[in-house]
């Protein structure tokens, strides 16, 4: 059974996935100007909120605290504009998006060439049961679960608990796990990682005298923190909602994938405006190469987003509870729905 809020199939050719997939190159335009314009209204404002963190420091904790919090808000708009340098929506040129999405993973300690290559694994492979592992939340059915030993099974609800999602992984993520290459990964990805680190190094070290070490360290550690952990969250409730999309094999289709496996995430425009727009994920995932300030306008102008499955904060905080895919139901389930799971007989 097929989820209905996206028509998949049609007999009327106008109303296929494909044809709108190809309506959708029309927005697969970058503006120089706005991209800019961008990069100013971010960095200026978030090396500002640096500057400011170090003159509030002999004052007060309680005026560091707010200004940290805003420096990850801008960390995770920093990310954002990363992530469209690395589908070269960003810039029309190659090598500009290479130059700024370099700089820019500096900033959010991700290697440029890396993270490109793991996300790009990601875009091709979202909702493929057959090819889950890389670049993406791991996800197991309920058949897998179930025919797991103990161990496993445990460790699997220890990844999966929001503890470690939002409160270790962040850390783990972003200070640890980027700071090595893949094994998998290609000589431009290792470089990239090379390179990151040295540019990470840098950073750290100037800021740490700049500040004072005791100072930097805990600030730098909450920033990361802070940011990663709201970013672990917005690709999660992009993939990991009830009657998400997954399938196997020749049944996986990319359209539909990007339609029905990715939400419209609605968020107020204080926050729309910190993430780049990146809520309008199935667009995104439809059309990667549409800069961030044309997928609004895209979803908006074209009807068949409208039927895209939407969240809300509110509504999202419900897929906490979904940790496991059902093939039967094609749905994601919580733990607590295997007390009473009975396996098709068909």
């Amino acid at each position: 059974m097929i989820p209905q809020h996206i028509p998949i199939r049609s007999t009327n050719p106008e109303t296929t996935i494909h044809s709108w997939k190809a309506k959708v190159l029309a927005y697969q335009k970058p503006s120089l100007w706005k991209s800019l314009w961008q990069l100013a209204n971010t960095l200026i404002p978030y090396a500002a909120l640096w500057y400011l963190i170090y003159l509030s420091l002999p004052v007060s904790v309680f005026l560091v605290l707010p200004l940290v919090v805003l420096c990850a808000a801008f960390q995770i708009r920093i990310f954002s504009l990363f992530h469209d340098c690395c589908h070269g929506s960003f810039f029309k040129s190659k090598k500009a998006n290479e130059i700024i999405g370099t700089f820019l993973g500096i900033l959010v300690f991700t290697p440029y060439h890396h993270w490109k290559w793991e996300h790009s694994i990601h875009h091709g492979n979202a909702g493929n049961l057959d090819r889950r592992g890389v670049g993406d939340m791991w996800t197991w059915t309920v058949k897998e679960y179930l025919a797991s030993p103990w161990w496993r099974k445990l460790g699997y609800r220890i990844l999966r608990h929001p503890l470690f999602l939002f409160g270790i992984s962040p850390l783990v993520l972003f200070l640890i796990k980027y700071r090595f290459a893949s094994k998998n990964a290609g000589k431009k990805a290792r470089l990239s990682v090379l390179i990151t680190n040295v540019g990470i190094l840098a950073l750290c070290v100037s800021l740490g005298f700049f500040f004072g070490w005791q100072k930097y360290i805990p600030i730098q550690l909450l920033i990361v923190f802070l940011a990663g952990s709201a970013g672990i969250w917005l690709f999660y409730v992009q993939h990991q909602f009830e009657d998400v999309y997954w399938e196997r094999g020749k049944k996986w289709d990319f359209q539909s994938v990007a339609l029905e496996g990715s939400s419209f995430y609605k968020l107020p425009k204080i926050l729309e405006w910190i993430t780049a727009s990146i809520g309008y994920h199935h667009v995104h995932h439809l059309s990667p190469q549409i800069p961030n300030y044309l997928l609004k306008q895209c979803h908006k102008n074209e009807p068949i987003f409208e039927k895209a499955k939407t969240l809300t904060l509110l509504s999202s905080l419900r897929t906490l509870n979904l940790h496991l895919w059902d093939e039967d139901q094609r749905k994601m389930v919580s733990f607590k729905f295997l007390r009473t799971y009975s396996p098709s007989k068909s």
